[in-house]
Order: structure tokens, then sequence, then C-alpha cells
């Protein structure tokens, strides 16, 4: 759908819930509060300019690989989107920029995943939602382990979640990526974080320390202002939470009705 008030500014929806925002004339422009926040994390992610290899596990619009195209130019991209129709219909009427690095395959981010080379990739981004829910073959163990393979030394894995009160879902998350990487961080708004509503969080997970405060501080002075849970606040939060494996695995939990409408 267009967006009346940008020009070249459009708005994707999947099953009725807003999926992605593109304004072609400023690709840096990020009109939803979680894509901020994984921006955030991206734009700390090497110093300033710096191209990065990263593999974006779900693609919807290309709204983040066209802001790191924008961010850190020289940059390869590799973006992996199941739904072959939606990549046909984003390439005609969104267009990637020509030499821009950003490069879209059609297959399953699981499988990718598990066939991509080892130390391939500075950053993997998992924003993977059918319809508005993650599905169960990105919720495991295994698949952290694997996600953590295809990182460098000291890459980072960053993803876009979504759940609520009691938030064993989120939990279990935190605990599948703490069998597989040494580090954790949780962002998310302190609303959600507090149980009061359904909401997005983004898990952070690297081998190496978390650079956490040059985040914290862009995150907490963002227009739509976050909180990062890191070592013993993030302890508490996901104390009890057990590792899940593939055999038990299950999609996110389906958000209450009108928690992700345009209302």
């Amino acid at each position: 759908m267009p967006d009346v008030d940008g020009e070249r500014a459009w708005l994707l929806t999947v099953d009725g819930a807003p999926q992605s925002y593109v304004d072609l004339d400023d690709p840096q422009h990020l009109e939803f509060e979680y894509a901020r926040r994984l921006a955030h994390v991206l734009d700390c992610a090497a110093e300033p300019g710096r191209a990065l290899d990263l593999l974006h596990l779900g693609g919807g619009a290309l709204t983040l690989p066209r802001y790191v195209a924008a961010t850190r130019p020289g940059s390869r991209q590799d973006v992996v989107e199941f739904d072959a129709g939606l990549v046909e219909l984003v390439a005609e009427h969104l267009p990637l920029p020509q030499d821009c690095g950003v490069h879209v395959h059609t297959a399953d981010a699981r499988a990718w995943l598990e066939s991509a080379a080892a130390g391939s990739a500075d950053v993997v981004v998992a924003d993977v939602f059918g319809g508005s829910r993650v599905p169960a073959q990105l919720t495991s163990v295994e698949y952290a382990r694997a996600a953590a393979r295809v990182l460098r030394p000291g890459g980072l894995y960053v993803a876009n979640l979504a759940d609520g009160a009691p938030f064993d879902f989120l939990r279990s998350q935190l605990a599948n990526f703490r069998a597989a990487f040494m580090e954790l961080a949780l962002i998310a708004e302190p609303g959600v974080l507090r149980g009061r509503r359904f909401g997005n969080a983004v898990l952070l997970a690297s081998d190496a320390p978390l650079e956490v405060a040059p985040v914290a501080r862009r995150c907490a002075a963002d227009p739509f202002p976050a909180r990062v849970e890191y070592e013993d606040g993030l302890a508490r939060f996901m104390r009890g939470a057990a590792a899940v494996a593939d055999a038990d695995a299950a999609p996110s939990p389906a958000p209450p009705e009108g928690a992700f409408s345009l209302g």
C-alpha cells in the first residue's frame, strides 16, 4: 500500500499484519520500532561505514538490507526469503538500486543456514515470520547452533521476535542461544518487558563480549525508547528456562487480536 505521506514510500502487510515499510527515496528512514532497534544494533556492530558480510533470514520488502547498503556501502548481503510471490512483488514494485551488494534468494531459511559455509558471515539477521508467527524450525537449539556455525569469530546474531507475559517463548529462545553463544542481550520496550502488552523483542547473541552500552544509549534516545537487558537483569528474566530441541519446537505464539494491526 502506498503511504500518503511519502511520494515513493510503501507499506507491506502480510495476513493483515504490517510487515515492512520502505521509502525508496530515503532508505535510512525506518518506520517501525523493531526495525529501528535492529538498525541501532547494526550501527554499533562495527565502526561507522565499515562494510560487512550479512546474511538476512527473511526478506520482506528488504527494509534493513536497503538501510545497510546506504550506511555501510560495499557490504555483501544475502537475503533468504521463502515466499517466491513476495520476492517477485518486491522486485517489481520496490526494486533495489543497481550494484547495491544485496542478493535475494528464494529458499527456506533453515535449509539455507545449514548449507551455508562455516564462518561466512559477520552478522546474521533473523526476521522470519509466517504471517505473524516465527516458524517452529527456527525456534530450536539446533537452529541456534546452526546460526553460530555460520558466523565468524566475534560475529553477531540478531533476531526480531514477539511474545507477551509470561514469556515462555522468549525465555526458551534465550535458553537456546545461551547453549550456542557466550553472550546474550535483549532489547524491548519497557511495557513489553513488564508484561503489560504483547510486542517485539530483539535478541542479540555473540561468542565475544557484547558492547551493549552504545546500543542502550541509542535505544534509550530513540523516539520509541527501549531498554537493553544484559547480564544480571537478563539472567533474572530467563531464570529456569530450558532449551528446546527440534523434536519439541513450536512456532512463536499468535499475537492477540489487534496487537500489530494498523488501527
